[in-house]
């Protein structure tokens, strides 16, 4: 803590006891009770020997003494005051007495030499509460008290040391492309306004959350190197009406004294969904902070030099005049990465991180179809962590794959117990999932078997598609509804029972079914789109669905659902018939080894049997600390500043025994 922060941390006690001391002096000054002798009342005190103490005071216009002080029988807050002749007659009877009774006296000088005493006596009291009522005041008005700050910008400086470019955003290509333009024009404008091109005044990012639309805004500001202004959407939004209105002229008001500058406002559809919607006709403070913005961005006066940058998932739900051309001019879509980009993503995020031989990037990126940037983050940081907590000094695959699965389903339910009858047919089930993988053409590759449970689900197949594709046939969706049942038929097939396992695999199957006949056209109704999403801007979701189409239809598209995943059930049931021999054999494997790679699947379908398993380090178990004990007990040298597992290659070259205790 520095010296600065210890002094703004004792002021606040400091004035504190003053305070208390001037009401402790007011206080004693207020109850204070005072007696007013004539002087022979007082001759009569002093020579009786009732005086205890006493005060002397010269008077300011000269001429008489003022003379104040205690009896013996008063009270603590009690004292008499009287005046006397200005002579030495006076002095000599006072002294006399006090020669006599021995009291105390307090002569104090003439005020008259002294008339900043005075000043000090009478009106420093004053001065004191006077000024410290004034530094409260100024702190409460000031920056402490943020009650009259609503109408000021919530948007905040980026003044960090450590620049953003695009060096730091992996993947996006086509994006980083088309906000160059961007860059170019904050650095040199005049290169734009020479041909007569205007830059657009507006970008609006959209993509699904973690796509990195708030990294691309750094990245274009850290380019550029141009002051970057950041706020949220809901930043805006007060109690009061007129206080997001405000705050979105303060907030251009100071981007225009530092343009070129570029302004982020992130999750925008939070102040600027469309007007009039809603229980009630709309939100005034919302729809009024709206208006504002649309004036300041492209209204009667002009931004130079100003780009707004904005960003959201919910593009739908936008306002239409914050999406014509002078306002948000461009929209940039910001997609889920596909292979290559997810493997770039993987190697920004793997350069501070220690990864093993056999972890490759490219094999990873393959397994991860559908991943964020955000989720390929966390899934090497959740790998790290496990690497931490086994004790080793690099991550492995098997590190990878644990936080792939926690990354995807979530932690394993290690704890869980099953039945044996209950485990079996669990195993069964995924076995029929794996089966059909692995039979029909056009499914996705079976990467990963496992009957450990997760989050809800007792087991699951990790597959992932051949190729990665923006389209699919109706010959591929109706292998997935294939795939998708392969548990159901195989629990029928070989238990003659049906459980509640497969509720999420038909949810899946039957949402595929009804998108081909109502919005693909691929069912005997026709290349006619029954269906489509309705936004509903009210609650902000896709929450209904609008229906062209009469009951007569409804009927028919029942029908043709029913009939999709009829034929595929029966195709199912057909294909592990055929297969059954295969089904028993993943089945049995799962449950002698719970869990089944892509390799090993491979090789007990060639095989037959399952491939020999590698047996783990018999030091694997032991701490570090235990490690060092037994190569110091078996005299090996050089072991004091090996990891753990040089160490323990250190003793497998010495051929050095675990010795077992007795059961």
């Amino acid at each position: 803590m520095n010296k600065k922060e210890i002094r703004k941390g004792i002021l606040p006690y400091a004035a504190l006891i003053v305070v208390m001391l001037l009401i402790i002096y007011f206080f004693n000054v207020l109850n204070l009770k005072v007696n007013v002798l004539t002087y022979d009342k007082f001759l009569g005190a002093l020579n009786n020997n009732q005086v205890e103490e006493l005060t002397i005071l010269p008077s300011i216009d000269g001429g008489i003494y003022n003379i104040s002080g205690k009896l013996k029988d008063y009270k603590s807050n009690e004292k008499f005051q009287t005046t006397a002749p200005l002579s030495d007659e006076v002095m000599k009877q006072i002294t006399s007495a006090n020669e006599k009774y021995e009291f105390k006296i307090n002569a104090e000088g003439d005020p008259n030499g002294s008339p900043l005493l005075v000043i000090l006596v009478n009106f420093l009291p004053i001065i004191l509460v006077g000024g410290f009522m004034f530094y409260i005041l100024s702190r409460q008005i000031g920056g402490n008290n943020k009650s009259f700050d609503f109408g000021k910008s919530r948007a905040k400086l980026d003044d960090s040391q450590k620049k953003v470019t695009f060096d730091d955003v992996a993947g996006l290509k086509e994006e980083k492309e088309e906000l160059k333009e961007l860059i170019d024009f904050l650095k040199n404008p005049k290169k734009f306004t020479k041909l007569g091109a205007r830059i657009p005044k507006g970008v609006l990012l959209v993509g699904p959350p973690g796509t990195g639309k708030t990294l691309l805004a750094r990245a274009v500001a850290g380019e550029a190197n141009v002051p970057f202004y950041y706020i949220s959407g809901s930043d805006f939004v007060e109690l009061f009406v007129g206080v997001g209105a405000s705050r979105v002229r303060d907030m251009f008001r100071q981007a225009k004294h530092n343009a070129p500058c570029l302004i982020f406002i992130d999750e925008i559809d939070a102040v600027g969904r469309q007007r009039g919607t809603g229980l009630g006709g709309g939100h005034d403070e919302r729809e009024q902070t709206l208006n504002q913005l649309l004036t300041e961005m492209d209204g009667f006066g002009a931004n130079e030099g100003i780009i707004i940058i904005a960003a959201t998932n919910r593009a739908d739900v936008l306002d239409p005049a914050l999406l014509r051309p002078g306002r948000f001019d461009r929209q940039v879509t910001v997609n889920l990465p596909d292979i290559k980009a997810r493997e770039e993503i993987l190697a920004v995020h793997a350069r501070n991180k220690i990864l093993d031989k056999n972890v490759t990037l490219n094999n990873l990126a393959r397994r991860t179809p559908g991943f964020s940037g955000a989720d390929l983050e966390n899934l090497l940081n959740e790998a790290a962590l496990l690497a931490v907590r086994r004790n080793k000094d690099h991550i492995t695959m098997s590190e990878v794959d644990e936080a792939t699965d926690r990354v995807m389903m979530g932690p394993a339910k290690k704890s869980k117990k099953y039945t044996d009858e209950e485990k079996r047919l669990v195993a069964f089930h995924e076995a029929g999932h794996a089966v059909l993988g692995i039979k029909l053409s056009s499914a996705n590759i079976v990467q990963k078997v496992t009957i450990i449970p997760r989050s809800y689900a007792g087991g699951y197949n990790m597959m992932v598609p051949k190729e990665e594709k923006y389209t699919a046939t109706k010959r591929e969706l109706l292998e997935q509804i294939t795939g998708l049942l392969g548990g159901r038929v195989s629990e029928e097939l070989n238990f003659g029972e049906i459980t509640t396992g497969a509720h999420n695999d038909f949810e899946k199957a039957t949402k595929i079914a009804r998108a081909m006949v109502t919005e693909y056209g691929m069912s005997d109704l026709g290349p006619v789109q029954l269906e489509q999403q309705s936004e509903s801007v009210f609650i902000g979701r896709d929450y209904n669905k609008s229906r062209n189409f009469s009951d007569i239809v409804a009927h028919e598209i029942d029908e043709e659902m029913r009939k999709i995943v009829g034929e595929c059930y029966k195709q199912a049931t057909k294909i592990l018939k055929e297969n059954s021999d295969l089904v028993k054999l993943i089945a049995e494997a799962l449950l002698e080894r719970e869990t089944l790679t892509k390799e090993q699947i491979d090789y007990l379908v060639e095989n037959k049997k399952l491939p020999p398993e590698e047996e783990g380090s018999k030091f694997e178990d032991m701490t570090l600390d235990e490690l060092k004990d037994l190569a110091k007990e078996k005299e090996i040298k050089g072991y004091s500043k090996l990891s753990k597992d040089d160490l323990i290659r250190l003793l497998e070259a010495n051929d050095v025994e675990v010795e077992k205790e007795d059961e």
